[in-house]
């Protein structure tokens, strides 16, 4: 059983994970070319296809957190809690396993890794299913943590990968109630409806990443260019990546034109409402529909609106955003801790870019999502979010009068 596994076992199975994706790169990126060549992935778009292919650097990067996850502390067996009650009763409230978690995943391979590093770490079972066309990544990956698991004496059955199915085969492992403690899906919104639609285990959802980038009147103007030109185009593809920039009134004339040619330049579609396009100094914005507000791009695509105010920013986001990763940008520590406070989300920043809402930049090794939802986990989920507690009772002998 991986729940009563120790600390040294654990850590031995995720150090020989580590070792073997470097032994075995070869076998990855073999299996990765041959998953990006096949029909399956020819519709993908750049962006996905860019979330699905590994490289030399992505296996070592894969191999790297592997080795955080195992050098952070364990979580299972932490006392969270110890009192001496008025019967006499020692009461200590202890943190352990979930159990059985699944992962339902789109595209990217490394959530393989993470997700098995992370159940591993923190004594949980875990199955995963990830998308049909990254079936034989997803497979050689998989097989490499089992043999890990066998290398330090720990089931081998503590990962399972099914094979990417249809929406039925998505229902069956959502209903299974008495094996599956949490399912957490990672994906768009398609996914979280198809699943709320059917699941009768508990869920987590991992959701789409609609996040905001506000550049609020009092702004350093070359601080706020950096942030939102990182935010859009570091890495577009990802859940964390910025879709709407809002520019305040009161700077969108002085801003816009400068940030808005690097944006294009960088090959990004530029949509907005009227103002911003009348700002933009003759770059060329396209007419933003109602519907561009509320999507998640992840692609080189991005929606810009003026604002009239900070209050006016926080309805926008609010009404627009996925509560995943928000930003101001501002010299204003009133404006920050009004928009910090306003802003309903699992992560919000003040002069940064939210490409850093992420477990590994977060120092939790790894992720398994990012939640946003407001259950025990929200944000980065890490070991602890992939933990609950019990209660042990300790007595010498008393009943309740």
């Amino acid at each position: 059983m991986l729940a009563s596994a120790s600390t040294d076992a654990k850590n031995a199975a995720l150090e020989a994970t580590a070792r073997l994706l470097g032994e075995r790169s070869e076998e990855m990126l073999e299996a990765n070319a041959a998953d990006l060549a096949d029909e399956g992935a020819a519709g993908l778009t750049p962006a996905l296809r860019d979330r699905l292919a590994l490289s030399e650097e992505r296996v070592a990067a894969m191999a790297d957190g592997v080795r955080a996850v195992a050098a952070l502390a364990d979580p299972v067996g932490e006392e969270l809690e110890g009192k001496t009650l008025d019967s006499g009763l020692e009461l200590t409230k202890l943190r352990v396993p979930l159990g059985v978690v699944a992962v339902v995943y789109e595209a990217r391979p490394n959530v393989t890794i993470d997700c098995a590093a992370l159940t591993i770490k923190s004594g949980n079972a875990i199955v995963l299913r990830g998308s049909h066309y990254a079936e034989r990544t997803n497979g050689a990956l998989a097989g490499i943590v089992r043999d890990a698991l066998a290398e330090a004496g720990l089931p081998q059955d503590a990962v399972l990968l099914l094979a990417g199915g249809g929406r039925e085969d998505l229902a069956e492992l959502a209903t299974q109630e008495g094996t599956v403690d949490l399912l957490i899906p990672r994906g768009g919104e398609g996914l979280k409806q198809a699943l709320k639609e059917v699941a009768t285990v508990p869920v987590i959802y991992a959701a789409a990443g609609n996040c905001h980038v506000y550049v609020h009147a009092e702004a350093d103007l070359e601080m706020a260019r950096r942030i939102a030109v990182n935010a859009k185009t570091q890495r577009p593809g990802v859940c964390n990546a910025a879709e709407t920039l809002l520019v305040d009134a009161a700077i969108a004339e002085r801003f816009l034109p400068g940030v808005l040619a690097e944006l294009h330049d960088a090959g990004v579609e530029l949509v907005g409402d009227e103002r911003a396009r009348a700002a933009s100094g003759g770059v060329e914005v396209g007419v933003a529909s109602e519907e561009d507000w509320g999507r998640e791009f992840l692609d080189l695509k991005l929606a810009v609106a003026v604002v009239d105010s900070l209050d006016d920013a926080i309805e926008h986001v609010n009404r627009y955003g996925t509560r995943h990763s928000e930003a101001i940008v501002t010299r204003s520590e009133d404006a920050a801790a009004h928009f910090t406070a306003g802003v309903d989300a699992a992560v919000v920043y003040t002069n940064a870019s939210t490409r850093f809402t992420d477990g590994f930049e977060f120092g939790m090794g790894a992720e398994i999502g990012n939640s946003t939802q407001k259950l025990h986990a929200r944000g980065p989920i890490g070991l602890r979010e992939l933990t609950t507690y019990k209660y042990v009772v300790s007595g010498d002998g008393q009943v309740r009068e």
